[in-house]
Parts: C-alpha cells; structure tokens; sequence
C-alpha cells in the first residue's frame, strides 16, 4: 500500500474511498493535488474541521500539494448535508470576511516553504459567479439526474424528516462536483477529500470528471468524529472550541485538550499530532495524565506556537495548585472606588463576567463551587473588602475550570 494511504488508515482518518488500488498505484508513481473544501459560514474554524486540517498536513508530508478550497461561492447557496434547516443566508461582506480569516487559521497548520508542497488557496467565487444558467444547465447539468441526486443523504434524510429543502440548496451538490472539474482542469487535481458525510458530494465530482473528460480522479472521506461521551467534536456545553484566538484564548485551547476523555486521548493524538505511526504502540506505557498533557500541548503549539503552550500550561499548573495565586491567570482590574461600595461576593462574580444572572451565582456559592484564593465562600453576603488581597491581587475561581485573577488598583 502507498506510504501516504497507509499512514492515512494508520491514524484511523480512512473511512471511504473510490478505487482505492488504483489510487494507491498512482500515488506511487508520481505526486499529485489533492483539495478539500471549506465553506466561509463563520469567521473562523473550530476544531470539527482539524481532522480535514490534519489531512492538509499529512500530504504535505508524503510530498503532495494540498489545495483549500475557499467557499465564497457555495457559501452563498448553503451546503444541506447534515443540516435540518437551510443556513442563514450571509451577506457578500460577512463572506468575505469570514473567507479571508479562515485562510490566515489554516495558514497556520500548513507548510509554505517547501516550493513543491506550498498549498494553493483558491475560492470557488472566482469561478461560480460567471456563470452562464443555460450553458451550465447545457454542459453540467445534463450529467446529473433527479433520481440519483435524490439517492444522497444529504437530501433523502431532508425529505424523510418532511423537512423542506430549498432547490437553491438542492443545486449545492452539482456545484461541489464542477469545483473538482474545475479543479481538475485548472490545477490537475485528481483527489479530493473530505468527511463521511461528503461521499455524496464527492462522488458527484468524480463522476462528473469521467463523464465530461474522460479522466481518472479519486475521493477519499474521513470518518464522523464523535466524543467518547456521544457528544459531537467540536462543541461542548459552552460553546464551540474555535481556532481564532480571538474566540478562544490559547489557554482555554490548551485545557479543552487536557480535559479529553480518558478513553478518547490515544485516538486524538494519532489525530491531532504529528506524532509518529512507529510511537503508536509506546502511548499504551504512558501515564493518561502526562498523555493528555502532552495531547494539550502539541495541539496548543501547532495552532498559537510552543511558548503559548508552554505558557497554558504554566497556568494550569498554577491554577490547580492549592497554594498558587494564579499569577499567570487572565486578569481584570479593580478601582478601589468600586471596592468601597460595599462590593460583595456575588457582584464581584459578576463583575469577572463568569455569570450574568445573581440567582445563578448564588446557585453556584450553595453548590460551594466559588472560592477566592482557593478557599470556598459559602456566604452569598461576603464583602469584598482590600483586606482579602495578596498585594493587591486575588484568585477568583468557579468551580474547577474558570479561574481570573483580580488586580486591585
């Protein structure tokens, strides 16, 4: 089997493939271009898309040229696979936003040194919106029929539901596969790749190439992502694990990393690192702690750079600490005039914006998950006075993930 395909099953990112001997035959004979898509629907990615991410790397390191594709255009139709409504229509600005910032995160996962692996950025605006109806409709669209895109998933579970699916959404498939063609024709792309639930969409492009040119081109999918606990990558109970740091600070990165399941840190770092296929087997001998601190820092690094991980760590180490004030901990300011006006506990909680709702925080002091420098505050009433600070700083912590350092000015 060929080195790259072998070490894509290794890793465990295999899940489906269109004539897999003979994509593996090419890829020994020579280096190709491979691309996978991502529509511009937010500003930035989260970690739902570093599998793809990963992808981009591992060509990179077999020595093919990786192509990101941006969506500018089919972000502008809204991709149905997956979803049960159609997507928020965004504006030609917020698209060109989001498309130009999800470049500058991806930047940063990928190699641009090597002339030979340097990946290609391309949106697929340039090509989409020139279109001509009647001539696409003419040339393209006499390739595809109702019955078999009818067939995909993406729209038969739409229509199983009785959930409407709209024929601009509908459309979304056939311009995914003339991506490849241009692709295809343009960069001589010959593979794309993408997630399980792209199959559909890809093979559309595959069959689309053999049909209009009579040339070869492969698809290749990654398997759906789920956390040990059932939940979906990428989100959690607070929100999305994005990959801008203006989202998410590299801190909070980092500890997502290191509160991985026990069950699912091997896998994700056979995912999410570049750690060798041969240490695979050594993981089995190591403690699930380090593991996980080691699964933390090596994804922190990749995306903010190895001082930020080694500085979230630093924090953690600080934070968890019994005797620590937190000195590395985010912080706010204080004035004293605002101390003065007889400032209690819940309204300090409230000023670190940990909690929006008094009733809630005062949940929170009952559950004896508030504590400053360390120790639980089990009265709602406890004033906040200057006394309680360690040369003009205290720890303000709820429960055992959010801490924030207060400075007192």
């Amino acid at each position: 089997m060929n080195n790259f395909l072998k070490e894509f099953k290794e890793r465990g990112f295999f899940y489906q493939c269109t004539n897999e001997n003979e994509l593996s035959e090419l890829l020994d004979k020579k280096k190709i271009s491979a691309y996978i898509g991502f529509d511009c629907t937010a500003e930035s990615l989260h970690v739902g898309s570093l599998l793809q991410i990963m992808c981009l790397r591992l060509l990179q390191k077999h020595g093919h040229r990786p192509i990101v594709l941006l969506g500018g255009g089919t972000t502008r139709i809204g991709d149905p696979s997956g979803k049960d409504k159609t997507r928020k229509l965004l504006s030609e600005k917020e698209i060109l936003k989001n498309s130009k910032n999800i470049k500058k995160i991806l930047e940063k996962f990928l190699d641009k040194k090597n002339k030979k692996t340097k990946p290609i950025f391309l949106d697929n605006y340039k090509w989409l919106k020139n279109l001509n109806y009647i001539n696409f409709l003419r040339k393209i669209g006499k390739h595809f029929t109702i019955n078999k895109m009818l067939s995909f998933e993406s729209v038969k579970t739409r229509l199983e539901r009785e959930q409407s699916l709209s024929y601009m959404e509908f459309n979304y498939m056939i311009l995914q596969a003339y991506d490849f063609l241009e692709l295809n024709n343009k960069e001589n792309c010959l593979l794309q790749i993408g997630g399980s639930d792209q199959w559909g969409n890809i093979i559309n492009g595959v069959d689309l190439i053999k049909k209009h040119s009579d040339k070869e081109a492969f698809g290749l999918t990654t398997p759906l992502i789920t956390l040990a606990s059932g939940a979906k990558m990428g989100k959690t109970a607070d929100g999305a694990i994005w990959l801008d740091k203006k989202f998410l600070s590299s801190y909070d990165y980092w500890q997502f990393w290191r509160n991985t399941d026990d069950r699912d840190v091997k896998k994700f770092l056979k995912f999410f690192t570049d750690i060798e296929s041969k240490e695979f087997e050594n993981l089995d001998d190591q403690n699930i702690n380090q593991l996980k601190i080691l699964l933390a820092n090596k994804t922190t690094e990749m995306l903010h750079g190895k001082n930020e991980a080694l500085k979230a760590e630093k924090i953690a180490k600080e934070t968890f600490s019994d005797n620590s004030s937190g000195s590395s901990l985010p912080s706010i300011r204080l004035s004293k005039t605002k101390l003065y006006k007889n400032m209690n506990i819940i309204d300090l909680v409230v000023l670190a914006k940990f909690e929006k709702s008094k009733s809630e925080v005062r949940r929170l002091i009952k559950g004896k998950a508030v504590k400053i420098n360390n120790q639980i505050i089990e009265n709602e009433k406890f004033q906040i006075t200057d006394k309680i600070f360690n040369d003009n700083y205290l720890k303000l912590s709820i429960g055992k993930k959010r801490h924030i350092r207060i400075q007192l000015i």
